[in-house]
Parts: C-alpha cells; sequence; structure tokens
C-alpha cells in the first residue's frame, strides 16, 4: 500500500463516513426525543434514491402510492379520533395534510414530464414524496405506543423495518438502480484526483449539518426537541407537545435520510434492501456516541467510514463483518462505565 492508495481509500471513507455522520445524527435525535431506537431509519435513504431513479426512467415512482396509502391510513385514525373526541375543527387540518397534500404530490407527478426536469428538482420532488412519510409512520406505529417500554418500541421499530422492505420490494422490484451524477468534473489534488460526486457528498453534508445546529439552536421548534430530548416530562409541563415533538423529529429523520439517498444513488447500486445495510452503519457509529452525543456520533461514523474503506482493501470479504465487530468493544467499555440508571419517568 502505497500513499496514492491510502489517499484514495481516505476520500472513500470521508464520503461514506458522511453519509453515515447524518444517519447517525437522526438516530441519535429520534432517540433522544422519543426513545424509538429507529432500525427503518435506512430505508428513507433507499426510497429517497429509487423515487430519483424512478424519475429519470420516466415511471411512476412506488413512493407516490405510499405516500397515498399512509395519508389515507392516518386520515381515517385521525378522523375517528376527532369524531370521537369532538374536535371537528381538527378534522380540516387533518384532512389537508394526510389527503389533500398526497392528491396534490400524485396530481404534480402524474402531469408534469419530470423526467426533463433538471436533477434537482427531481431531488426535491423526491423528498416532498419520501420525507412526509416519516410523521404518518410515527403517528400509525410509534405515536400510539409512546409511553411503552425502550423494549417495545424497538420491537415495533424491526416490524416497520420488515413492512418498509417488504413493500419496497413490491412497489421498485429486486433489480438495482443508480441515478446521473450531479457532476462528472474531477478535481486534481497532487497525486490523486477527488470525484465531484463525492465532495457533492461531504458538501452537501456538511452544509444539512450546520442547518441543523442552527435549527436547534436557532429556532423555537429546534429548541422544543432539545428541551424533549432532555426531560420529556419536564418540556410537556412547560407545554411543550412531546406529539408534536415526535414528529418533527420522525419529519427530520425522513430528511436526512431520503436526501442521503439522493446523493449516493450515483455513486452506488441501489437495492430496495440497500438502505438498511447503511442504517445499520449509521446504528454502529451512533452507538459509538452512546445514543446521546451528537458530535460523539458523527465522529463514529468517521471511524465507521474509514474502517469500512481500509477493510474492503485488506480484506474485502470480511469488511461488514470488521465494521459490526466495532460495536463490541465500545459497548463493553460503556458496560463497565455506565451508571446503571431507569428509564425517565413520565
Amino acid at each position: 500500500m502505497n500513499a496514492q492508495i491510502i489517499l484514495l481509500l481516505t476520500q472513500d471513507g470521508v464520503t461514506n463516513g458522511a453519509i453515515y455522520a447524518l444517519l447517525a445524527l437522526a438516530l441519535v435525535l429520534v432517540f433522544a426525543v422519543t426513545r424509538v431506537i429507529y432500525i427503518p431509519q435506512g430505508e428513507y435513504v433507499a426510497l429517497g434514491a429509487l423515487t430519483v431513479a424512478s424519475f429519470q426512467a420516466g415511471k411512476t415512482p412506488g413512493t407516490l402510492w405510499l405516500l397515498l396509502g399512509f395519508g389515507a391510513a392516518v386520515a381515517v385514525v385521525e378522523f375517528a379520533i376527532a369524531l370521537r373526541s369532538g374536535r371537528r375543527r381538527a378534522i380540516w387540518r387533518m384532512l389537508g395534510w394526510n389527503l389533500a397534500y398526497p392528491l396534490a404530490a400524485a396530481l404534480a407527478v402524474l402531469t408534469l414530464d419530470v423526467q426533463a426536469m433538471p436533477l434537482a428538482a427531481q431531488g426535491v420532488l423526491a423528498l416532498a414524496l419520501v420525507v412526509p412519510l416519516g410523521p404518518m409512520i410515527y403517528r400509525l406505529a410509534f405515536q400510539p405506543l409512546a409511553h411503552a417500554s425502550v423494549l417495545v418500541l424497538l420491537i415495533v421499530a424491526v416490524a416497520v423495518h420488515f413492512v418498509l422492505v417488504g413493500l419496497a420490494l413490491l412497489l421498485f422490484g429486486a433489480e438495482g438502480r443508480r441515478t446521473q451524477p450531479f457532476t462528472e468534473a474531477r478535481v486534481e489534488l497532487g497525486a490523486i484526483t477527488l470525484n465531484g460526486q463525492a465532495l457533492w457528498v461531504i458538501g452537501a453534508s456538511l452544509v444539512l449539518i450546520l442547518v441543523l445546529y442552527l435549527f436547534f439552536e436557532r429556532t423555537i421548534y429546534g429548541k422544543a426537541l432539545r428541551a424533549t430530548a432532555m426531560h420529556r416530562t419536564g418540556a410537556r409541563l412547560m407545554g411543550i407537545s412531546t406529539v408534536l415533538a415526535g414528529k418533527l423529529s420522525f419529519l427530520l429523520a425522513a430528511l436526512i435520510g431520503a436526501l442521503s439517498g439522493v446523493l449516493i444513488a450515483p455513486l452506488t447500486t441501489i437495492y430496495y434492501d440497500t438502505g438498511f445495510m447503511i442504517g445499520l452503519k449509521g446504528f454502529v457509529a451512533a452507538i459509538v456516541g452512546g445514543l446521546a452525543s451528537y458530535p460523539a456520533a458523527a465522529a463514529g461514523a468517521l471511524l465507521v467510514g474509514l474502517l469500512e474503506s481500509f477493510s474492503s482493501f485488506w480484506a474485502s470479504s470480511f469488511k461488514e463483518v470488521i465494521v459490526f465487530t466495532l460495536i463490541i468493544p465500545v459497548l463493553l467499555w460503556r458496560s463497565f462505565t455506565t451508571r446503571r440508571a431507569g428509564e425517565d419517568e413520565e
């Protein structure tokens, strides 16, 4: 191994680490706010990438039918609750978000020539289809169990993962897809040539992390999420809706996952179940951060990306094993250094 190979492997590791960092941040956010270890986080990656690939192939993406189906299911649940509780004014708001929005999205996808749109517009439209699935899934699967134990929430998360993977297989098929790159540019840097698409991934990841930082530090909704993450009961006593916080955290998780899928689709072939493996690596990074620290999770993601890259050179057949083995010493160290504590009281 010479210096050029080391630089190339480092470039791949940093590029992958940037995506894992985004997924790790989403997992930490969701767990801190809702106590859900969100196993299906990677599914948004696959859905975002496959949606753009469908647009470029001139096909109607399966995520459109997912959006319509989940929206209708949420509308039925909310309508029944609103009638039973007598909150008739809430019906119109519920119909607008869960029925009118999916129908408007369907009208746009079916009437516009999406295939001829610029890649950026296709990406934005893909986000518009995938991101609303986050709060819809929270409403259907997790909000009714908000007071359940972490173990019960984990079991539900695994069930949601299998449902989403099965639906993705049904709607997109088993064949893999790849999208057109954002740029064909190459950047000469000494002895190596940097891929322009990789720079897009790293740059977009850094921008999104900065935007999330400003969101949590400067906006009222971001501060509400931070308060809920610190102490859910105290946040509720201060008038912060934990239901709204849960939906917002799932919305951000879906946004991060879908955008990650749009970014990596030109670099690798995406299958209906690809997101699961990517999400697991983000989960390893989140575990390194203790499912609590955003900077530690980002550092763990960079470590996972570099470890995967160099492992693929030395022992490509065992690279996944090596990456996931990283979680063992971390858990052992935390088991000896972390004081045992009960769950946050409601």
